[in-house]
C-alpha cells in the first residue's frame, strides 16, 4: 500500500477527493498525511473526518522557507510518503523539499500549460478571452508551473464568469486526479522523474 501527502491551503475539495477515493479503494493508496499552510482552513475539517495526520503550520513562525521545508520533509518521511500531491496549496515549493522528494510532487493547475500559469490562472485566461480551459498535472520543479506535464483535460466555456470556470474545472479536477495517481502508482512512475 502506497502512502500520499496531500498539501492543501484552503476548502480542501481535491484533499477530498482523493481522501474518499482511497477509501473507497478506487486509489490502492491511502492518504497518511495532510500539509496544509494555513491554520484554521477548512481542508483541516476535512482531514480530521477522514482521520488523516495533519502538519498544520504558519509560515510566519520560521525564519525562512528552508526551515518549514525541512520540517515538512521529516514529516514525510515519518509518514513514508510516497508520492506528494499539491492540491491548493498556494506556496511555491523550494529547493530544500525539491531535492528531498524529487521525482514524487505533482500539482494540480486550473488552465491548459504552459498557457496561463501563476495563482490567478483562471481570471487571466477570462480576461484573454480563450474559449478552451482546462486543467493540468504535472511535476514539481523549480519552475512556476513549469514540471513535465502529466495529464491534461480541456472543455469549452463562452462565458466570462471566472467563478463558473473554477467550478467547472474542479468538476473535472477531481476524477483527473484519481486517474493520474492511479496511472503513476500502477505504472511505478514515482520517483523516476527526472527534475
Amino acid at each position: 500500500m502506497k502512502n500520499l501527502a496531500v498539501f492543501a491551503s484552503g476548502s480542501g475539495t481535491n484533499f477530498e477527493a482523493i481522501a474518499q477515493a482511497c477509501a473507497d479503494g478506487r486509489i490502492n493508496a491511502r492518504v497518511a498525511l495532510m500539509v496544509c499552510d494555513v491554520p484554521g482552513a477548512k481542508v483541516t475539517e476535512r482531514a480530521a473526518r477522514f482521520a488523516v495526520e495533519t502538519f498544520v503550520f504558519n509560515p510566519k513562525s520560521y525564519g525562512c522557507k528552508a526551515e518549514y521545508e525541512n520540517e515538512i520533509a521529516a514529516k514525510l518521511d515519518s509518514a513514508k510518503i510516497d508520492l506528494v500531491c499539491l492540491a491548493g496549496y498556494m506556496r511555491i515549493v523550494g529547493p530544500t523539499l525539491l531535492k528531498a522528494y524529487e521525482g514524487k510532487i505533482i500539482n494540480i493547475h486550473p488552465s491548459l500549460l504552459p498557457s496561463f500559469k501563476g495563482a490567478h490562472a483562471v481570471e487571466d485566461a477570462v480576461a484573454y478571452g480563450v474559449k478552451v480551459f482546462g486543467i493540468t498535472i504535472h511535476w514539481v520543479n523549480d519552475q512556476l508551473d513549469g514540471g513535465e506535464i502529466i495529464a491534461q483535460r480541456a472543455f469549452d466555456y463562452e462565458g466570462n464568469d471566472p467563478a463558473e470556470v473554477h467550478r467547472l474545472g474542479q468538476i473535472i479536477e477531481h476524477q483527473l486526479y484519481i486517474d493520474t495517481i492511479n496511472k503513476l502508482l500502477r505504472e511505478g512512475q514515482v520517483g523516476k522523474n527526472e527534475q
